[in-house]
């Protein structure tokens, strides 16, 4: 083991300590959902990076997800020819992430509607579903909820939206904590699109990242918010609630509609956020030059800059290494406000020019930017879910702080399980 994993190992467990302080209740501590849900994550990334079957079957998915992203690119040639042609083949003209990433979450929308009309999905859920329900201490609406988030995103409030009414706040900042902690299986792709070059495992990586995000977020909402009621469904398992296709073409139609509406989504927030970033940084920078004149600080005075200062500790705590830390911070922080797409595109950039130093740091900050934890996310899922219930209005703003906090600490707590395993001589890494 190298010494970085011992750090990882002994963060996993300051990120709890972190939380348990940050706690609404700190009298009450749901001991049960910490120890399974943190012995689940090390049971997983045990068997996927130490356990030679597990290896390969963790190879054997990133492999799988790579041909069947070269079979969602097909449509998007077909539309915009050489637009859509990636860098390094032969027509490109450049990356371009409206036309050569962004649609291939169509197709994995399309590609995910079918297998829940195939009725994969929802068997898949379940098992998940029913590992957390009886191991930690939890309802079983809750837990249905955040096994959705393994595979989808907003959507999975449609899968317990029959018990939404009824929910506890502590039941309703686990479901806001397990949206935001992980990532759709649509915008797993986009990221693989985005990486793959520069890091050859990126799919398989992603695949269990959000994996482990769910019992993270699992934890990590449960010392923040503790039940203080008694939920409805606890220990009971919940079948899922959604809209069945009656058809496979329907399906199709369906996720496809789902992915284009998304997409937009996404394109609009990009260009928004990373606009008044730039005014801001604009801001910062004549802020910079008058501090600077009075108390030469020598700090960079960028948004970018300042929330990298604010993540470095938190970069070591998962443990990356000193040299590469600042970097790693700055895109943590950058994920809290510009989203995880322009993160991981950044990402890509440090990988193509060598910026980083230690392999292990790329490893680490693929887990942890892995979520849907930034400002326009939270917006998105208080929004969304408050439109399945009106009146929970008050209560999910209420609790979206604390959710947003906990989605943080558990896209951390990722990372930091995956570096307690890490190897530079893995054949994960290859």
């Amino acid at each position: 083991m190298e010494w970085y994993n011992l750090v990882s190992l002994l963060g996993t467990f300051i990120l709890i300590f972190i939380a348990w302080l940050l706690s609404a209740e700190r009298r009450i501590f749901n001991w049960r959902a910490v120890l399974w849900g943190t012995a689940f994550q090390f049971l997983f990334a045990f068997l996927i990076f130490i356990f030679p079957p597990g290896m390969r079957f963790f190879l054997l998915v990133n492999d799988l997800v790579l041909k069947v992203l070269d079979s969602a690119v097909e449509g998007a040639r077909f539309l915009f020819g050489p637009l859509s042609i990636p860098p390094g083949e032969k027509g490109s003209i450049g990356f371009i992430l409206a036309f050569q990433a962004l649609p291939t979450i169509i197709f994995f929308a399309s590609l995910m509607s079918i297998l829940y009309h195939l009725r994969v999905m929802p068997f898949i859920i379940r098992a998940f579903s029913r590992l957390f329900t009886r191991l930690m201490a939890i309802s079983g609406a809750e837990s249905l909820c955040a096994a959705s988030n393994i595979f989808v995103g907003i959507e999975s409030a449609f899968t317990v939206r029959p018990y939404l009414k009824g929910m506890t706040d502590s039941e309703l900042c686990t479901i806001l904590t397990a949206g935001m902690a992980t990532i759709a299986s649509s915008v797993l792709a986009l990221y693989t699109f985005m990486l793959k070059d520069t890091f050859p495992t990126i799919a398989g990586h992603l695949v269990s990242a959000s994996i482990l995000s769910a019992p993270a977020a699992i934890v990590m909402s449960k010392v923040i918010l503790p039940e203080r009621g008694r939920p409805e469904t606890l220990g009971v398992d919940v079948h899922p609630h959604y809209e069945a296709s009656s058809n496979t073409i329907e399906a199709i139609i369906k996720g496809a509609n789902d992915g284009v509406r998304l997409v937009v989504g996404i394109g609009a927030l990009l260009i928004a956020f990373l606009g008044l970033v730039s005014l801001l940084d604009l801001f910062l920078a004549i802020l910079g030059r008058f501090v600077e004149s009075l108390y030469p600080l020598g700090v960079e005075w960028s948004l970018k800059a300042l929330l990298g200062y604010l993540a470095y500790p938190f970069a070591l705590i998962i443990g990356v290494p000193p040299d590469d830390a600042m970097e790693i911070g700055r895109l943590i922080g950058e994920r809290a406000i510009v989203t995880e797409v322009k993160a991981y595109q950044d990402l890509s950039l440090m990988l193509a020019r060598d910026a980083l130093v230690h392999p292990r740091s790329a490893f680490l900050a693929t887990y942890a930017l892995c979520g849907f934890t930034h400002v326009a996310s939270l917006s998105i899922f208080v929004g969304g879910i408050t439109a399945l219930v009106p009146e929970r209005m008050k209560d999910l703003s209420r609790v979206a702080l604390r959710a947003f906090l906990a989605a943080t600490l558990a896209t951390l707590m990722t990372a930091s399980v995956a570096g307690t395993f890490f190897s530079s001589t893995s054949i994960l890494l290859r």
